[in-house]
């Protein structure tokens, strides 16, 4: 089985979700459940864990990071869950677009934590185990000009989403920025997405919030690469 990193549009949700893995919607799992290891990637879980960022000037840590399998992450399933009640306009939106394209192995090792500012504004990181071939298509893949603008509805509320996407970067062995600026009734958000790779690691960076910016995503991935290459060598 694998899975899609899930469409930028939902980073608010998996974020939101990453936030409350901290706070117990599922008795069953704790974080730090276990270290995972998959035949041919070289870090374990528990690994990528402790390359996570430990602290973020001006946020607090979300609790302890989450650990495991990809699939088995509680905001991923969370968000997974959600996605499910997702209308898109434009169905072939959602299938990846504004997120990395390919799909991502539900056993792979992965570890994410999340930080929140006190104006709500959340950065969440998630580092996986992969192998260069597939980490490059992950960064190379792009959102479809088809799906620069959509609408999306959760019950009966429709939402119109925006994406900005800027050409390959720098960070890591290559990284791609995209922003997704979301407008639902009187709500205006914004969510800026950073992928990059590592040596047999992908990496990704969401920062949500009214007042999130393309800049500070880039910047928080920058420090991020700086700190897992302490620990993924």
């Amino acid at each position: 089985m694998a899975h899609r990193l899930l469409p930028l549009v939902l980073a608010a949700a998996l974020t939101a979700a990453a936030a409350s893995a901290c706070g117990g919607d599922d008795p069953a799992r704790t974080s730090g459940g276990g270290s995972v290891a998959v035949a041919g990637i070289g870090y374990t879980s528990d690994q990528l864990a402790q390359a996570l960022l430990t602290e973020l000037p001006g946020y607090q840590r979300g609790g302890d990071p989450d650990l495991g399998e990809y699939g088995t992450l509680r905001a991923i399933r969370n968000a997974a869950r959600l996605q499910e009640g997702v209308e898109l306009d434009k169905p072939r939106c959602g299938n990846g677009a504004g997120g990395p394209g390919g799909k991502i192995p539900a056993n792979v090792p992965a570890a994410l934590v999340t930080f929140t500012k006190a104006n709500g504004q959340t950065v969440s990181q998630t580092l996986m185990a992969m192998q260069a071939d597939d980490a490059e298509e992950q960064v190379n893949a792009r959102v479809p000009s088809g799906c620069l603008t959509f609408k999306t509805r959760i019950g009966s509320k429709w939402a119109v989403h925006r994406v900005a996407e800027s050409p390959r970067g720098e960070i890591g062995q290559g990284s791609r920025t995209v922003g997704v600026t979301t407008i639902a009734g009187a709500a205006h958000t914004k969510a800026w997405y950073v992928v990059f790779r590592g040596r047999d690691y992908l990496a990704t960076i969401t920062v949500v919030g009214p007042n999130a910016t393309r800049d500070e995503a880039e910047r928080i991935a920058a420090e991020a690469r700086e700190h897992a290459e302490r620990f993924l060598p």
